[in-house]
C-alpha cells in the first residue's frame, strides 16, 4: 500500500514539475532531521492554572524537527520543538552552537515552539530577567536542537520544492466570546472585562470576539526523483489537548507528522522523512466549539482526529502541487524594541492589598496569582527587545513572532505579504506572553490580562509593520 501511494504520488510530482526555475544549471540542496528533546520525569507539566502536574509518562516522544535549505547563495534553517514555551536565550544558545560547529550564521535560523501543553517548559519564570544559569533541561534542549540542526545539514541533498494551502475551518474556533449584557465580567484587578475566554456552552454566549484563520499553509521538500523528503505545515489552532493525566506529549502537532508520513508512503526511508507541523497565529483560538455542548471523548481520541483532518487535508493538495527544482532563499532579521507594561496606580495598589492578606480568599479571577504577577511586570525592566525574522522561499513568505499571537494579526500579514501564501510561526525565537490587538485589548479578557500580556498595547500594530518592511526587502 505505502509503495503504490509512493509510485502513485513520484508520478504525480513529475507530471506537474515546473521547468520555470530562474536560473539554468542552478541546484536546490535540502536536508531534513529530528532530534529527541524529550523532558525527563518529574517536571511540572505546564500550560494550565495552578501547580504543574510532574511527569509521570511519556506517551510519545517530542522532538525538534529540523529542515536546511541551501539556493547555492543562502542557507537558512527552520526548526519545529514540541514545546510550549523556550525562552530566546535557550535558542540563542542553539543558534550558537549551530554557528560554532557548521559556520551557519545565527541570523539564517529559524527555531519556533509548537506550544503543545503536555510539555516542560524550557522557559524563565520571568521571560524578562534571565537567570545567571540555563537549568539541566534547558542545557539539554539547546544542545539537541543544535544537533538536530546539524544532522539536517549533514543530509543535506538536490531537491525540488513546493508549496501549497488548504482549508480546514471545522477545528479551529475563536475561545474569545462576548457575553450578553446580564453577564458581569471582571479581571484579576477588580476592573470590567467584554470578552470572556473559553465560557463553557452558556446560554449567556452573544457571538466570537474574533475571526478564525482555518488555512493550513505547507511547504513540500522530495528527492530529483520524486521521494518525499519532508513536510512543513502551519495551522493556527493553539492545541488540542486530551491527553492522558501526566503524559508527556506532543499533542496534536506530533500525530500530524506520523500521519502526513503514513499517507505520503514516506515511511521506512533512509535518510528518513521529516514532517512538522508549527503553531500559526493561534493565540485567541482553540479546538473548543462553544456554540453547541461538546462530545465527551476518549484520551487522545480528538488529537488523533483533528490530526488526521489536518494531514488529510494536505494530502489532497499534495497531487497539485507544482516542484521547483531550485528557487531564491533569502530572511531577514530585526530587533524590536518594545516597552514593558506596567501596572496602573490603581492595579498596583490592588495588588498589594490583595499579598498583605494571605488568608483572603479571591474575590476575582485567579486575583492573587495576578497580584503576583503584576508585581513581577513592575519588577522587570521598562524595554525588551525581542527578534522578529522574515523568510523567503520561491515565492512563499514566512513571518517568525515570539508571541503567542492572535489570528487577526496573522490574517493581516497573509493580505498584506508580497509572497503568496505566507504564515506565521509563533512562539519562534523566544516567548513574551499573548499579543492581542489594540482592538482586542479594548475588549479585555484573558489574554489581554497584565501578566498574560506583558508588553505595550500598540505592539502588534510595530510587529507587523517591520516584519512587512523585511517582506518587501526579500521580495
Amino acid at each position: 500500500m505505502h509503495r503504490f501511494a509512493f509510485l502513485l504520488l513520484a508520478t504525480l510530482s513529475l507530471a506537474t514539475s515546473a521547468t520555470v526555475d530562474a536560473a539554468e544549471g542552478k541546484t536546490l540542496l535540502a536536508g531534513a532531521a529530528t532530534s529527541n528533546i524529550t523532558p525527563f520525569l518529574g517536571g511540572g507539566l505546564v500550560g494550565n492554572f495552578g501547580t504543574p502536574p510532574p511527569a509521570k509518562y511519556v506517551h510519545d516522544e517530542l522532538r525538534a524537527r529540523c529542515f536546511v535549505l541551501d539556493d547555492g547563495a543562502t542557507r537558512l534553517a527552520l526548526v519545529v520543538s514540541d514545546n510550549i514555551y523556550i525562552s530566546r536565550e535557550v535558542l540563542d544558545e542553539a543558534k550558537r552552537l549551530v554557528t560554532e560547529a557548521t559556520g551557519l550564521p545565527a541570523d539564517r535560523l529559524l527555531m519556533s515552539c509548537t506550544h503543545t501543553h503536555s510539555s516542560v517548559s524550557a522557559r524563565w519564570k520571568n521571560p524578562f530577567q534571565p537567570e545567571k544559569e540555563f537549568t539541566e533541561y534547558q542545557r539539554f534542549v539547546a544542545r539537541r536542537i543544535a544537533d538536530g540542526v546539524r544532522c539536517a545539514i549533514n543530509n543535506l541533498q538536490p531537491a525540488r520544492i513546493a508549496w501549497g494551502t488548504a482549508d480546514l475551518p471545522g477545528q479551529v474556533f475563536c475561545r474569545r466570546w462576548l457575553m450578553k449584557p446580564e453577564v458581569k465580567l471582571f479581571n484579576p484587578f477588580g476592573e470590567p472585562d467584554h470578552a470572556k475566554m473559553n465560557p463553557g456552552n452558556s446560554p449567556h454566549l452573544l457571538k466570537p470576539a474574533g475571526p478564525v484563520d482555518p488555512q493550513i499553509a505547507f511547504l513540500a521538500l522530495q528527492t530529483t526523483d520524486g521521494r518525499p523528503l519532508g513536510l512543513l505545515a502551519n495551522y493556527s489552532l493553539h492545541y488540542v489537548g486530551g491527553t492522558g493525566r501526566n503524559h508527556l506529549s506532543a499533542d496534536y502537532f506530533g500525530v500530524f507528522c506520523d500521519r502526513i508520513q503514513q499517507l505520503l508512503g514516506a515511511d521506512g526511508q533512509d535518510p528518513p522523512f521529516v514532517g512538522a507541523l508549527s503553531n500559526g497565529t493561534s493565540g485567541n483560538i482553540n479546538n473548543n466549539d462553544y456554540s453547541k455542548p461538546r462530545e465527551k471523548r476518549e484520551p487522545y481520541q480528538q488529537i488523533r482526529l483533528v490530526a488526521d483532518q489536518c494531514a488529510q487535508a494536505v494530502f489532497q493538495q499534495y497531487p497539485k502541487l507544482t516542484w521547483h527544482d531550485w528557487v531564491p532563499l533569502g530572511m531577514r532579521q530585526r530587533e524590536l524594541e518594545l516597552a514593558v507594561r506596567k501596572p496602573t496606580p490603581a492595579q498596583l495598589e490592588h495588588a498589594k492589598q490583595v499579598l498583605a492578606e494571605p488568608e483572603r480568599p479571591d474575590k476575582f479571577p485567579h486575583e492573587r496569582a495576578y497580584a503576583q504577577k503584576a508585581i513581577q511586570q513592575l519588577e522587570s525592566p521598562d524595554t525588551v527587545r525581542v527578534m522578529l525574522q522574515s523568510v523567503r522561499i520561491g515565492e512563499l513568505g514566512i513571518f517568525a513572532i515570539p508571541f503567542e499571537v492572535f489570528s487577526e494579526i496573522g490574517l493581516e500579514l497573509k493580505a498584506r505579504s508580497p509572497f503568496q501564501p505566507s504564515f506565521t510561526m509563533e512562539l519562534a525565537n523566544g516567548g513574551y506572553g499573548y499579543l492581542p490587538t489594540p482592538e482586542q485589548h479594548e475588549l479585555g479578557g484573558y489574554e489581554t490580562w497584565l501578566g498574560t500580556n506583558k508588553v505595550e498595547l500598540q505592539a502588534s500594530v510595530k510587529i507587523v509593520k517591520t516584519l512587512l518592511e523585511m517582506a518587501a526587502e526579500l521580495k
